[in-house]
């Protein structure tokens, strides 16, 4: 079930289904992909795995486990609608047979969407309901429109940086087309080699625009260890691109440790605690 808040600014809608997003405006402008053919989702939550581990298959104390998809369950589950105000909405997911089946541990996942008047942030709480420590990989997966509204081509739009990095795609070479360290010209090649992904990065922020257009989207994400950007390649039905704050690098970056409790970026939450971790939309 689809849920809607609003103020003067903004204007933000998230379904009980994957407690993701689907609309994110201002006044009459949607800034969030719309669930296209080319990909067809558009704000998954990634839990408790980001991306997978080698044939979605891991240890936990020994025993194999396998997760049905890529990015873990939370985005295919319904959860449960907790609270509805003038400025927030939250969503909350608990274990159940099937999560068990794919992952051994207890555990409540609450996922909050809170307005503002110069953005929507997105806080997720992971609280250990198990008696022993629980681990897991969290982070989101926003698509936003590109171009934004009718303003230009996808190949008038960049991705900028708040500070200078050295980018390379997901196999390890250089991203070439990176222009005084902050500027990434998006094209429909860029992502041939898959996501861009930036672990420990210097910028707490990037954003998506274009010389061609007044409005543009900001990600603020001071709490994440990685920062990922994405486009389904060589798609020109593909009109989005994705700014993917995580807590760390994927869980196949952890593929030589088969073993979930040893996995180097793997969270590690013991019992009865709880994990916050939020960023933040700005647009304009």
């Amino acid at each position: 079930m689809l849920y809607t808040i609003q103020n003067s600014y903004l204007s933000i809608s998230a379904d009980t289904f994957g407690a993701e997003l689907h609309s994110l405006k201002c006044g009459e402008l949607e800034y969030l992909w719309q669930c296209g053919d080319a990909w067809k989702r558009y704000a998954p939550i990634l839990f408790p795995f980001i991306c997978a581990p080698a044939d979605k298959k891991y240890l936990m104390d020994g025993k194999e486990y396998q997760m049905k998809a890529n990015h873990g369950f939370a985005r295919d589950m319904e959860f449960t609608f907790l609270r509805q105000t003038e400025n927030e909405l939250a969503f909350e997911l608990t274990e159940n047979a099937e999560t068990l089946a794919q992952y051994p541990f207890h555990f409540r996942l609450e996922i909050i969407y809170r307005l503002s008047q110069d953005g929507a942030e997105v806080c997720h709480i992971v609280e250990n309901t198990e008696h022993q420590p629980m681990y897991f990989y969290l982070g989101g997966h926003p698509a936003f429109q590109c171009p934004i509204g009718n303003d230009g081509e996808f190949s008038d739009y960049y991705v900028e940086y708040e500070k200078p990095e050295h980018l390379t795609h997901q196999n390890g070479m250089e991203v070439k087309e990176l222009r005084e360290g902050r500027i990434l010209p998006v094209s429909r090649t860029l992502f041939d080699y898959d996501s861009i992904i930036l672990p420990s990065p210097a910028s707490h922020k990037i954003s998506l625009k274009s010389g061609k257009s007044s409005h543009s989207v900001t990600l603020e994400f001071p709490e994440s260890d990685c920062i990922t950007v994405w486009s389904a390649t060589g798609d020109n039905r593909a009109a989005f691109v994705c700014l993917e704050p995580w807590t760390s690098v994927p869980t196949d970056f952890d593929n030589a440790e088969p073993e979930l409790s040893r996995k180097k970026h793997a969270i590690s939450l013991d019992a009865g605690q709880r994990f916050s971790y939020s960023y933040k939309i700005c647009v304009k």
